[in-house]
């Protein structure tokens, strides 16, 4: 069952954003369980793999979150592929991954990919607008997760609030309806008492945007999952 994870507790940063060594090492010997590199803009090869290196001098499991085909690296444990549910648009749901894979076929490993049934819940977020997102009903994000794990057998189902803090009553009843798909939770998470919060319905809590604006939040996060989990 995929819900049998080692990994609750994960940090995402964003290649385009500035971080110190200090900065880096803290988050890499934090105790989480891995680091997710990725972005919505200004994501290239170079930023990528130059942040790959950096992380890679610590013990630590590091992932790709794929998000522009230019910008996929080798290296990586596992390759994460979102597929936007709630976009208007099919590109997001199926076209790039099928352009990756017509690029990529022969080099893919296929036991390292990973992919995301992604639900973008913040209408103000870069990666909801980029993706040409609608804003789903609470019903509507039931369903999703619902189709992630019936129709499409997905691994994860990803709640993607983008820097706003989601409701957590919307993710316990997603984690109910979920029995074997994993449960991803990502967005505003500035504390730990809200890392704790939603670390009680999801899954994995994916911790980001705070990593940049407050590091001892951040790393106080960590234990606040664990302490959970």
């Amino acid at each position: 069952m995929y819900k049998k994870r080692s990994c609750h507790h994960m940090f995402k940063l964003d290649p385009n954003k500035d971080l110190s060594e200090d900065a880096l090492r803290k988050v890499c010997t934090s105790g989480t369980d891995g680091i997710i590199i990725g972005g919505t803009d200004g994501v290239t090869f170079e930023n990528v793999t130059d942040l790959q290196d950096r992380v890679q001098q610590y013990d630590i499991a590091v992932y790709l979150e794929v998000s522009d085909i230019e910008a996929i690296a080798p290296g990586f444990q596992k390759y994460l592929i979102p597929m936007v549910l709630n976009s208007q648009d099919k590109k997001w749901m199926i076209d790039v991954q099928h352009q990756a894979i017509v690029e990529y076929a022969d080099a893919i490993a296929w036991e390292d990919m990973m992919p995301e049934g992604y639900c973008v819940l913040n209408p103000e977020a870069k990666v909801f607008q980029r993706t040409n997102c609608t804003m789903p009903q609470d019903r509507d994000v039931l369903a999703y997760a619902e189709m992630a794990e019936h129709m499409f057998r997905l691994p994860f189902f990803y709640m993607e609030y983008s820097g706003m803090y989601g409701d957590p009553d919307l993710v316990r009843q997603v984690s109910e309806r979920l029995e074997k798909t994993s449960l991803i939770y990502g967005g505003g998470i500035r504390s730990a008492e809200q890392a704790g919060e939603m670390a009680s319905h999801a899954d994995i809590v994916v911790v980001g945007n705070v990593i940049y604006e407050d590091m001892e939040s951040a790393i106080g996060t960590v234990e606040a999952v664990k302490t959970i989990h």
